[in-house]
């Protein structure tokens, strides 16, 4: 059983590094690069998720993508991106903090 307290700090590490990577990206307006350190990220989310949670969470993490933008605007494209991956390692710190510490 993994230790429930070092995954949520790392899950709190992993929302931490989003948010910067949103913060940039809107202070540039770089969209495109926002995108790729997004991409690049989520590896690394999938990757710690599987080391330090489990394997299931890591996997699905991996395999979890926003749904299509219809708006033209790649900065907006871009948040409700990174609001989705937010959404989604909430939702694995959620089911952590139910498993208690470890």
């Amino acid at each position: 059983m993994p230790d429930m307290t070092q995954a949520l700090a790392v899950i709190e590490q992993q929302l931490k590094e989003l948010d910067g990577i949103a913060k940039e990206t809107n202070d540039t307006l770089n969209a495109v690069a926002g995108r790729e350190r997004v991409m690049k990220w989520k590896l690394r989310t999938a990757d710690v998720l599987t080391k330090q949670v489990n394997q299931q969470e890591g996997q699905g993490f991996s395999k979890t993508s926003p749904g299509p933008s219809f708006t033209n605007d790649l900065v907006d494209e871009f948040n409700d991106e990174v609001d989705f991956y937010r959404t989604q390692l909430t939702a694995v710190r959620a089911r952590v903090q139910k498993l208690g510490p470890g």
